[in-house]
């Protein structure tokens, strides 16, 4: 029996030692590693920048863009004057007097997109919509339905205040000239129809980019004032010191 007994408290002793020589606590499989800092940083980013959009009424904000309005008197948000294409057009055919409704039916905000600037300073996020766009009437449900895809880019910037503390910054937020694409997906065959179409998919191009723009690019900046701040902190370090992040394709 003290044989036993001696047997165990001498391979409890050995257990010990080696895991002292070894530099690790008793316990610990020293097969798992130990992993510090951001293992995703870039994911993290857009995950948060998009539920942050989300969240914050983006779709529903464009859901609500009244273009029937701006078709009808011709002017974009800015004060531009565009042409007052639903007058025009309504003089010349009477059948369009019965448009009722021009609607973004179904926007999607669509997997956002990262790039950071060769210096390493910058980050530019790509901001995918797809919005479903419906031309309703009185006499027709929908007359014309429309798929417009287009793309917000924006600038996020470190920058350091005068008490030391970093944050991130909105820089620049715009549409890249001609970057949207309009498929049509229901309505065409009759010619008033083609007309209306001829008339209204060049009118997109110029107005709707610029209404997007004004609605995502102040809901982005809030966004980024209300990001986690270890997110921010790791985030803006990355950018200060010019690190690259590893942005997964």
């Amino acid at each position: 029996m003290f044989q036993i007994r001696g047997l165990i408290v001498f391979c409890g002793l050995l257990t010990q030692t080696t895991a002292q020589l070894q530099g690790l606590p008793l316990g610990l499989d020293p097969v798992l590693p130990l992993v510090s800092g951001p293992t995703d940083l870039a994911g993290s980013l857009t995950g948060a920048l998009s539920n942050g959009l989300l969240s914050g009424g983006l779709l529903d904000n464009l859901r609500n863009l009244p273009l029937l309005n701006i078709l009808n008197l011709g002017r974009d948000n800015s004060g531009g004057l565009v042409g007052g294409l639903l007058g025009r057009l309504t003089s010349q055919l009477s059948f369009l007097k019965n448009i009722v409704d021009v609607q973004i039916r179904s926007p999607q905000l669509l997997e956002l997109g990262l790039v950071q600037s060769p210096d390493g300073h910058r980050l530019y996020v790509n901001i995918p919509l797809d919005l479903g766009l419906d031309v309703k009437t009185s006499l027709v449900t929908s007359l014309l339905k429309l798929d417009v895809k287009l793309n917000i880019t924006a600038e996020i910037v470190a920058v350091r205040n005068e008490n030391g503390r970093i944050h991130l910054i909105l820089g620049d937020c715009t549409h890249p000239p001609g970057n949207i694409k309009i498929i049509v997906l229901d309505g065409v065959g009759l010619l008033p129809v083609q007309l209306l179409l001829d008339n209204l998919t060049p009118f997109l191009h110029i107005t709707l980019p610029g209404l997007v723009q004004r609605i995502v690019c102040p809901l982005l900046n809030n966004v980024l004032g209300s990001l986690d701040m270890t997110l921010v902190h790791d985030t803006a370090d990355q950018l200060i010191h010019g690190l690259q992040f590893v942005i997964k394709v």
